[in-house]
């Protein structure tokens, strides 16, 4: 053992000559592209950091682990490469938890590297020392420790491949302190080469099916697709988009992928789902599984033709059958479909045009239904209509982020996000508190981007002070607050099984004026209480962001007896 790994206030060898745990951690996660990592300070990885500073890797220090989880997270889905969090032990894990299951549920590819006691004092009781690698198991593809120096970098690119497998996803590595301190010969470490140890995951499956996939699209006469997070996290988007608009199909986007299409192309839809579900006769399910969103997959009519392409294998079929399943890379597949098409007599689309005109008279009476409350001027302010002026702000240019209960549902009704990866939400865990970290990602990812979360007022409580954070390093955003002083999603659920009285219990919050936490933290705030304040709230913020370069805030008061529909009928159990 080097002297460096047992006197921890030894000064680092800075020869050339050796290499430490940390500095090869750092080199290896530089070979996987990673620019930026996300961390709260802790005594376990403090040489991780200064093999940062060498190999030019950002560091963003963060108030709590799981705002920096939810930032590597969201890093990854904006920038579609590894994201990369880094704690200390103990509870710099535990806090990292839900951040990091939020990673597992929504498919991103993120590494979390946490630290641990020294190897010397193994089950002796040292600081923060827990069963990480046991704890962090269920919510991770692959979780491990590092038990050699000379390892530290080949188990990064271990773990980092393993994020990649099949369906994205987090792993976890742990390294105890003296195994990143220790000083070792250069020549000794195991440092994967760039370029010589990963394989391309754009597989295709069997081309057989890829015939017959063909041969299904062109022989339908009511095709629809719905596309899912896996799409845009993959980046087969623009595989997606070409092959709608080439064949005619009515394509309906979830998850990360809302945005792939704007509003205004022919081949948009969104508020006939169910409808699609039921009256296509074939129906394509790319990128996103048969869960709880999805009613398990029994929403769709039983009789039609139904393929699901998914990147893994577990998932095809999974809740219910389908009649063709690919396992394999989505963008690679549709373009791989695609191109069997194209050198076909007749690709079926010109037959499809009253199949698109049913659908889309079906979704402006849709849309009419809902006018009266995206427009309405009730006091409290209706939450459909914040949803409505929210739309009418964002910009090609804006991410917008959701993050809470009914704010989340209610906003999808009406944002439009115009552009792909515009669209960030909470994801299949429901984790509420996502929004602070995401913005601070998308910020540094898009730094020509406006961003913008829509928070409930329970979820912003939860994680707001990494606004801070957000100042700090020259992300300002704009935080929009629908502020109903309650969890309400659940608080609807318990009044209509248990009466006002007790309905009540447990989901009440006070009324916080939260525009003078903007103002706390130097930057724009302001409450609005009238229908008609919003839009101008809104646009002041906006200006207050680029002038300040502090994050604002708008509290708006809504409603707190208006509900989703989604929360009235308790979908979320069914």
């Amino acid at each position: 053992m080097s002297d460096t790994a047992t006197d921890t206030l030894k000064e680092k060898d800075r020869s050339g000559e050796v290499v430490s745990g940390g500095h090869l951690v750092a080199k290896a996660l530089k070979n996987e592209g990673v620019d930026t990592i996300f961390t709260l300070c802790g005594g376990h990885i403090i040489d991780i950091y200064d093999g940062c500073v060498d190999e030019g890797i950002r560091i963003v220090d963060f108030r709590h682990e799981q705002v920096a989880a939810h930032a590597a997270d969201g890093y990854a889905r904006q920038t579609g490469k590894l994201g990369c969090l880094v704690t200390t032990a103990g509870p710099g894990c535990t806090n990292a938890m839900t951040g990091v299951a939020t990673a597992f549920r929504s498919e991103s590819p993120m590494l979390h590297i946490g630290g641990q006691g020294a190897l010397t004092q193994h089950k002796m009781g040292s600081l923060q020392d827990l069963p990480h690698v046991d704890i962090m198991a269920p919510i991770t593809k692959f979780s491990a420790g590092v038990r050699s120096t000379e390892r530290a970098g080949d188990m990064v690119s271990m773990a980092a491949r393993e994020c990649f497998a099949g369906a994205y996803g987090p792993s976890y590595l742990e390294i105890p302190r003296d195994v990143l301190d220790r000083e070792v010969p250069l020549s000794s470490a195991v440092i994967p080469e760039p370029g010589k140890y990963r394989a391309s995951v754009k597989s295709i499956g069997d081309p057989a099916d890829i015939e017959r996939l063909a041969d299904l699209i062109v022989k339908a006469e009511r095709p629809a697709i719905l596309v899912g997070s896996q799409v845009w996290m993959s980046r087969g988007h623009q595989a997606a988009i070409d092959l709608v608009k080439d064949l005619n199909i009515a394509c309906y986007m979830n998850g990360g992928a809302r945005g792939m299409l704007p509003q205004t192309d022919s081949h948009y839809y969104n508020r006939t789902r169910r409808l699609a579900f039921q009256k296509a006769d074939l129906l394509l399910i790319v990128g996103t599984p048969f869960d709880f969103r999805m009613g398990y997959g029994k929403r769709i009519r039983e009789d039609l033709t139904l393929v699901q392409i998914d990147q893994s294998y577990s998932t095809v079929g999974k809740n219910r059958d389908v009649d063709l399943g690919i396992a394999g890379d989505p963008g690679a597949i549709l373009s791989a479909v695609h191109a069997a098409i194209k050198g076909r007599v007749d690709n079926g689309s010109k037959g499809r045009d009253g199949w698109l005109k049913e659908l889309r008279a079906a979704e402006e009476a849709a849309t009419e239904k809902l006018m009266p409350l995206f427009l309405s001027d009730q006091s409290p302010i209706h939450p459909y209509r914040v949803a409505w002026e929210l739309n009418e702000f964002l910009t090609e240019k804006t991410v917008y982020i959701g993050d809470g209960g009914d704010v989340v549902t209610i906003s999808a009704q009406a944002v439009a996000p115009k552009g792909p990866g515009n669209w960030m939400d909470p994801g299949a865990l429901g984790s509420l508190g996502v929004g602070t970290g995401f913005a601070i990602a998308a910020g540094l990812a898009n730094p020509e981007k406006e961003i913008l979360c829509y928070y409930g007022d329970g979820s912003f409580g939860m994680t707001a002070f990494d606004m801070e954070t957000a100042n700090r390093f020259g992300v300002p955003y704009i935080a929009v607050i629908g502020n109903n002083s309650s969890m309400n999603q659940i608080r609807y659920g318990q009044i209509a099984k248990y009466g006002d009285q007790r309905g009540n219990v447990g989901n009440k919050l006070g009324d916080v004026p939260f525009s003078k936490f903007a103002e706390m933290l130097g930057g724009h705030g302001e409450e609005v209480h009238e229908a008609n304040q919003i839009q101008p709230a809104l646009l002041r913020a906006r200006e207050a962001v680029k002038t300040s370069g502090k994050s604002a805030v708008v509290n708006i008061w809504v409603d707190p007896n208006e509900y989703a529909p989604g929360t009235k009928n308790q979908t979320m159990y069914k």
